[in-house]
């Protein structure tokens, strides 16, 4: 699948003011500076589309965009909450959460993790609890291009000996790099295969 259009449509903090729940969703989350904007910038072929920033933290609102205009892509503020307000944090996990569980068109979480580093327990808490919740994921290892091959599949094997602790199987997991465009197209044809299993349903 290629990009054509990508449209910004809103940002908001309430699920319920979303887009109408009428095409199929896929959302895109991970800890504070993980390389999600970019990441969103470089699947979409626009720079300037999802607002990236040194900062962690920038992203603070359900971001939608409408894609080839018939699929939607969400920008979600990420977890993990930076260096935020206790109150603030509060509010973020909540519509997080509540965007996650009650969202009936979205088909699928890209969880984004750093690939730099090994295993951390915030990401494998986050990835139990939407085993946990039922909710269906993909995981994307990003800034692939920041370390060597050995060290890149030791750090995604870490996580991988971690979830299988728990489960009996993994998710679908891609490596990505922003800079150089690594697991750009894989990425855009799952999401078109999973667009076509739904749509011929």
């Amino acid at each position: 699948m290629q990009i054509k259009t990508a449209e910004f449509l809103m940002s908001n903090t309430d699920l319920k003011k979303c887009p109408e729940a009428n095409l199929n969703e896929y959302a895109f989350i991970g800890r504070s500076n993980v390389g999600k904007s970019s990441l969103i910038n470089m699947l979409t072929n626009n720079t300037n589309l999802a607002k990236t920033s040194s900062t962690p933290g920038k992203t603070q609102h359900l971001n939608h965009f409408l894609i080839n205009k018939s699929w939607y892509l969400v920008d979600l503020p990420g977890y993990g909450y930076a260096k935020l307000p206790k109150t603030l944090r509060a509010k973020f996990k909540n519509m997080i959460e509540g965007y996650i569980l009650k969202r009936t068109n979205l088909v699928s979480l890209f969880i984004l993790i750093d690939s730099r580093h090994p295993a951390q327990k915030i990401d494998v808490e986050f990835l139990n609890w939407l085993g946990n919740n039922a909710v269906p994921f993909s995981i994307i290892f990003t800034k692939s291009d920041k370390l060597g091959v050995r060290s890149l599949e030791k750090n995604i094997d870490d996580y991988k000996s971690e979830l299988l602790k728990y489960w009996e199987n993994l998710p679908q997991i891609f490596v990505s790099s922003a800079v150089k465009g690594v697991g750009k197209q894989e990425i855009l044809d799952y999401i078109a295969k999973l667009n076509k299993i739904i749509d011929a349903g």
